[in-house]
This record gives structure tokens, C-alpha cells and sequence, in this order.
């Protein structure tokens, strides 16, 4: 594919789609509109931007906003500008003022707007979309190396940082991904993460270029767009479909208590098409295929996917590498990310560090961090390192171990790696989520979320010394704490991508671990 044809110049130019359409579940109601007026409405609000903001190619703005028709409008018309957007997760606060500075911003897009003329509310967007009488027709062409956004990293240890995205990269992973799972007019692909999270903008340009209908919803409107909709598609991460299966197994135990089935339900697992109905239920009756990544998926949440007959695929990227591996049909093992795609190559460290070269990178440093994170990350040649930890099995499948600053030390100086334990204690009915505290300490402390306080702390104490009884004595869990509320993106505790927040959860509870210890 030549730069021309590359999908962000596609995307700048006049949608050609055969009545595909774009569904937005927001919080003020359901918009819906097909592609090809999208598309001009998006040209209308980019003559707005230039004629009346006086915004040029090369100027950045900032969005701060849930999902919804305004963000995506505001997007594809500063493409057709070469103007860079900046997306900011809805779920963190921002000093608008610093965010103007810090990030070199013309203006910010949010829910409200101010009287200084740079914050705009970002639901006027629309109406001037519509309303605007011009519309923009001086399309840009993009290199490959030209920068369309800036992406930030989750911050669920710290700070987000700020990585421009090159079209290159864009381009390379939306073209892998059709190669492997063909969207087509036909298919609608769900997606419900904050758009601020560039992977998500992807599935709309994918749309623009593909002709197949898109669907954006809140993450709090998900399961009810899903039953609403029908999609052939859904993406995710790891602790959505987490959280599915504890439902569906949730519900199908209430069921068989209320019937008398107790007795049934001790002689053998549940009926499989009542598990699938229930999922059916939940996601919709047309799905062709799961997709899920951006942390480790738990290995009894894919299986029970497949075994109930959906479709789910893991794979493997971050912020600073875009796809890097996936499963898809044809080339599947579960619990592997799935093979290296073309384009990037994985090499391990010594210590089965993950390193990632592309042939289209991302970028070669950070545009906004700390001092020093860049060398850290990316070494002299692009080359990344991600901070994962893997290794490859005889077919060449990828397996992720879990991240290098998950192996903490204890006070007598003895490695453990947190995320398999974290894991083993999650997957026990009614534990929502939990983290790990170690470093320094005499021994593991847990942090656990529990699910509608259905476990007590003695509960909690007996399932805890059943794991242990499982592990190496320096893995064992010493001392719990049950946390106060559960683990939710509204109070902060989780990132927009389902991440525990690590660094807020210890800060939290930190008082605590020390009386502990």
C-alpha cells in the first residue's frame, strides 16, 4: 500500500459507503447515522474548525468527553485538517488550564465550556456540524511518518504519558487486522472503552474504509446497546469478559438453587446451552467472533467463550508497539497471544523481557513524560521494551508471563511474580478483583474486591489458605484486607481499560498494610 492509500488519507477523503452506519449509545439518547453523513457532516464542522477557530494543519486540540457523535465528528474532521487530536480519559480530573499548556493545545473540546473561548462544550459540535454551510474539500495527504493523535498510556502506575501516533502505524495495524478477520458489509463491530483510547477510533476508521456498521456506546450503556443491536463483533478486555462469565455463572447457580438442582449442580458442571443462552442473552444472538486484549486474559474466561461456542481471541500490543501478535481463525491457541503478525519482530532479554521492532513504529520516544522514561522504553534503534515478560512455544505462539515490575521482592530478598497468583485468587466465586502488596514486606498482602459482598472475611480466610496450600512458600498470601468499596473506573480503583489502579489502590490502603505488618 502506497502512503497515498494509506488508511488515515482514506479516511480524509469523501466517505463511499453503501448505507453502512454509525450507532452512538450516549447519555443523553441514541444517535444513529449512516457513514456517507458522517462523513459530511464531519467536512462541515472542519470548515467550522478552520474558517471560524482558525485552526491549521499541525495544531492540536484536546477532548475531554465520554463517548459520544461529537467526539467522533470532532476527530474525523481534524483529520481532514491534519489539525492533531488529543485524547483525554473522561474518568481522570484535569486542570483545563494546565492541559492547555502541558500539551501545546489550541483549544479543548469537554462537557462544558468556559468563558475564555479555549474550552469549548463539546456538545454544541453537532449542531454546528449541521448547520455549518460549507464544507471542507482541500483533503491532505499523509506520510507515513506524519502524526494524526496523541495516545496516553492507562496510568494505572502513574502518570499517563503521551505518545504521538503515527498514520504508518494506524495503517498497519487496521490492514492486519482485515487480513485476519475480513469485516465486511454485513458485520457490526461493538465497542464501548473511552474513545480517548486511540485502539477504539480504530473500528471507525475500519468502518469508513470497509463498509461495515460501527457501534459506540458508554461503558455504562453496554450490555444494554449489545441486547439493543445485535452486533457480529465485540471488543473488549480482559476484565469485561471476566466479569460476563462470573455473571452468567452467578445467575445459572440462583437458578438451580430456586429449582432444587443443588444436588445436579455438585454432580457435574451446568448445561452448556444454558450457559450460551445466558451469554447470547447478554451480548446478542449474532456474534462471529470476541476480541479481547491489552492485559493478560484469565485462561478459564477464554475456554468458557469457546466452550459455550463464542469465538475469542486474544492478543497482544501496547501504546508504544500497536498489535503485535494475535489469534485469530485458522491460528489459535488458547491461552497464547496469539503469533507475531507481519511488519514486527519479538526478540527476549535475558531475563525473557519482551522487545518489540517494527517496520512501521508507533514513535521513537515519548512526546510528553518524565525525564529519562523515553531511554527507558525505547532503545536507541525504536526498538521497544514493553515491560512484559514471555516466551514462545514450538509453533511459534507468544505467551505472556506478566510485566517485569510484577516481580517484587520480599524483605528477604526472594522474587515473586504477582499477576499468576492475583489470577488464581480472582478466579474464586465472589472475588471481584485483587491486588497484590510486596515489595519490602515480610510477606504478600492482598487487596480484594469482593462481588455484591457476597464473601465474609472468614470466607475469604479459608479460600486464601486453600491457594496457599497450592504455592511456593514465598508465594504464599500472609496477611488480606478486604477493601472498602469495589473496584470501579467511577471511583478511580480501576483504569478506563478494566486495570486495577495499582498506585491509587496502595496509596489507599497503604495505613492499613503497615498496621498489618
Amino acid at each position: 500500500m502506497t502512503e497515498i492509500e494509506n488508511t488515515i488519507n482514506r479516511v480524509a477523503r469523501p466517505c463511499q459507503s453503501n448505507g453502512s452506519t454509525l450507532t452512538c449509545y450516549q447519555r443523553d439518547g441514541v444517535v444513529q447515522t449512516t457513514l456517507t453523513d458522517l462523513d459530511r457532516r464531519a467536512a462541515r464542522l472542519a470548515h467550522y474548525l478552520s474558517h471560524d477557530l482558525g485552526l491549521r494543519a499541525g495544531d492540536r486540540i484536546g477532548i475531554v468527553a465520554p463517548n459520544c457523535i461529537e467526539w467522533i465528528l470532532l476527530d474525523l474532521a481534524a483529520i481532514k485538517l491534519k489539525v492533531v487530536t488529543a485524547g483525554f480519559d473522561p474518568s481522570r480530573s484535569y486542570d483545563d488550564a494546565n492541559l492547555e499548556e502541558e500539551y501545546d493545545l489550541r483549544y479543548v473540546f469537554a462537557e462544558a465550556a468556559d468563558d475564555s473561548g479555549k474550552r469549548i462544550g463539546i456538545r454544541s459540535i453537532g449542531k454546528i456540524a449541521d448547520s455549518a454551510g460549507d464544507s471542507w474539500s482541500a483533503y491532505p495527504t499523509y506520510r507515513n511518518d506524519d502524526i494524526t493523535t496523541l495516545k496516553f498510556t492507562s496510568g494505572s502506575t502513574g502518570k499517563p504519558k503521551g505518545l504521538g501516533a503515527t498514520v504508518g502505524s494506524i495503517d498497519h495495524s487496521i490492514a492486519q487486522t482485515q487480513q485476519m478477520f475480513n469485516h465486511r458489509n454485513g458485520d457490526k463491530v461493538f465497542v464501548f472503552l473511552p474513545l480517548s483510547l486511540l485502539q477504539q477510533r480504530y473500528w471507525i476508521y475500519s468502518a469508513l474504509c470497509n463498509d461495515h456498521d460501527i457501534v459506540v456506546a458508554t461503558y455504562e450503556q453496554a450490555f444494554h446497546a449489545m441486547k439493543c443491536e445485535q452486533p457480529t463483533v465485540v471488543m473488549g478486555v480482559p476484565g469485561f469478559f471476566n466479569a460476563i462469565r462470573k455473571h452468567v455463572e452467578t445467575r445459572l447457580r440462583n437458578q438451580q438453587r430456586q429449582s432444587g438442582a443443588e444436588a445436579a449442580e455438585a454432580h457435574g458442571e451446568p448445561d452448556l446451552e444454558q450457559r450460551r443462552a445466558l451469554l447470547l442473552d447478554m451480548l446478542g444472538k449474532n456474534i462471529r467472533y470476541l476480541w479481547t486484549g491489552s492485559a493478560p486474559s484469565n485462561f478459564a474466561t477464554l475456554n468458557f467463550f469457546f466452550d459455550c461456542g463464542l469465538p475469542i481471541y486474544e492478543g497482544y500490543g501496547s501504546n508504544e508497539t500497536c498489535i503485535v501478535s494475535k489469534n485469530y481463525p485458522g491460528a489459535l491457541k488458547i491461552g497464547s497471544v496469539g503469533r507475531v503478525i507481519p511488519g514486527k519482530q519479538v526478540y527476549l532479554d535475558d531475563d525473557g523481557g519482551i522487545i518489540v521492532r517494527s517496520d512501521k513504529p508507533v514513535n521513537w520516544r515519548y512526546a510528553h513524560a518524565e525525564v529519562r522514561e523515553s531511554e527507558q522504553v525505547f532503545l536507541p534503534n525504536g526498538d521497544v521494551r514493553t515491560g512484559d515478560l514471555g516466551y514462545f512455544d514450538e509453533d511459534g505462539y507468544l505467551y505472556i508471563n506478566g510485566r517485569l515490575n510484577d516481580r517484587i521482592s520480599l524483605a528477604n530478598g526472594q522474587n515473586v511474580l504477582l499477576r499468576p497468583i492475583e489470577e488464581a485468587l480472582s478466579n474464586i466465586d465472589g472475588i471481584d478483583e485483587c491486588v497484590l502488596i510486596g515489595s519490602g514486606l515480610p510477606y504478600l498482602v492482598a487487596i480484594v474486591s469482593v462481588l455484591n459482598d457476597k464473601l465474609d472475611a472468614g470466607e475469604i480466610e479459608k479460600h486464601i489458605s486453600s491457594l496457599n496450600a497450592s504455592l511456593e512458600k514465598n508465594e504464599r498470601i500472609g496477611k488480606f484486607i478486604v477493601a472498602d468499596e469495589p473496584f470501579t473506573i467511577a471511583n478511580g480503583y480501576l483504569t478506563a481499560q478494566y486495570k486495577p489502579a495499582r498506585k491509587k489502590i496502595h496509596e489507599r490502603y497503604a495505613h492499613r498494610i503497615a498496621q498489618l505488618v
